[in-house]
């Protein structure tokens, strides 16, 4: 039977018998810490399945749909048909206002994907920032569609049995969509990635996901096919390196100081909302810069806010904080911050600490992913 559980970030309280479902809060490592680490290495070593139902999803439609939204996205999304964006989009000052995914359904047609605390920010940003006289409508689909999402390994030898559809690489590389059947159902399926593994969001109607779950799990039982929560996503995803909007990045954070520059649109002669201010700040040296730290002893447990320490001066705070398990270490991400600017030799010649309850403990800063920084796992 199909159970919406994501939202208990502890799937596997489903998979293991006799396990209470009960945070029982703690200062120190929380009580699902081993148990989210099992989904943790199921997704990296086999295969896991992610309930992300509540997911906020959009149409735009309309013939000027490419240009609309090729004024608010600060990625290029007038691709052809068939393909996945991921992008950001920016206020006047340069700064991330929502951090979505665009897939190009038909020319005049394209399915939004952003996060689920986002829908009511998302959905007003895009539509006040839509031109006047444009044929673009902005329509909210959230509780039309399920979403299953298929991340590991073994996620396509899964898929090749429960689809009907060829899922190799060569006929669906990594972003793009196909519509696949899947138990008698029409499934979108979006060739991408939060966790850092090969997989495929599915996107489905919401009447259809007991059958297409009960068919994914049975064609997974050969792979050890494991449910898996929204902690194990944020354990997978610090490794790899992938932002947070609202904590790592957000309305007073630029791509350029996040990391992302690779997906603004700025070589091209295209204009695009936040395009000014990011022209100029690409001209002065960067003020603020996102990096990763990591601390090797085990007994630290990194939340996030922890101060930044380079050299003994303060610098920062850390947007976020976890555990990566199949790096064996604690993982923060903040900015690093220096007025005269922050170049790459001045960021790693520093000494770094970061402050865990009132202690300095040692950190390493890091400025490429932890995990699979060619990205040869995802794009496989």
């Amino acid at each position: 039977m199909f159970r919406l559980q994501a939202w208990l970030g502890a799937a596997e309280l489903v998979r293991t018998k006799g396990t209470e479902p009960r945070d029982a809060y703690t200062y120190g490592r929380q009580n699902w810490f081993d148990a989210v680490g099992e989904e943790h290495r199921a997704v990296r070593e086999r295969v896991g399945l992610f309930d992300q139902t509540s997911f906020a999803k959009f149409l735009v439609i309309g013939r000027d749909a490419e240009t609309a939204l090729s004024w608010i996205a600060a990625n290029d999304v007038a691709k052809p048909v068939g393909s996945l964006v991921y992008t950001q989009m920016l206020n006047k000052r340069g700064g991330i206002e929502c951090d979505l995914t665009v897939s190009r359904l038909a020319e005049d047609s394209y399915y939004i994907v952003t996060g689920t605390g986002f829908a009511t920010h998302d959905f007003a940003w895009i539509k006040a920032n839509i031109r006047d006289g444009l044929d673009a409508r902005l329509i909210d689909v959230t509780s039309a569609y399920a979403v299953l999402s298929l991340m590991g390994p073994r996620a396509r030898e899964v898929l090749e049995v429960a689809a009907d559809g060829d899922v190799s690489n060569a006929a669906f590389p990594f972003g793009t969509w196909r519509e696949l059947m899947i138990a008698g159902a029409s499934v979108r399926a979006l060739r991408v990635t939060y966790v850092g593994e090969l997989g495929w969001e599915l996107h489905l109607p919401v009447e259809t996901a007991g059958a297409v779950y009960d068919a994914i799990m049975a064609a997974g039982q050969p792979h050890d096919i494991a449910n898996a929560g929204y902690r194990a996503i944020e354990s997978l995803r610090l490794e790899k390196g992938y932002r947070a909007w609202g904590s790592d990045i957000g309305p007073d954070h630029t791509p350029l100081e996040g990391g992302m520059a690779w997906a603004v649109k700025l070589k091209q002669n295209t204009p695009f909302l936040g395009r000014e201010a990011l022209t100029e700040q690409a001209g002065k040296p960067l003020k603020k810069r996102l990096a990763g730290f990591t601390v090797d002893d085990p007994d630290i447990v990194l939340l996030g806010r922890e101060t930044i320490f380079r050299d003994g001066q303060q610098v920062g705070w850390l947007t976020s904080g976890g555990y990566g398990y199949t790096v064996a270490k604690n993982i923060g991400y903040g900015y690093v911050r220096n007025p005269d600017g922050v170049p790459t030799d001045w960021l790693m010649a520093g000494r770094y600490e970061l402050e865990v309850a009132t202690a300095r403990v040692p950190a390493q800063i890091h400025l490429a992913p932890l995990f699979d920084p060619r990205m040869e796992r995802i794009k496989c």
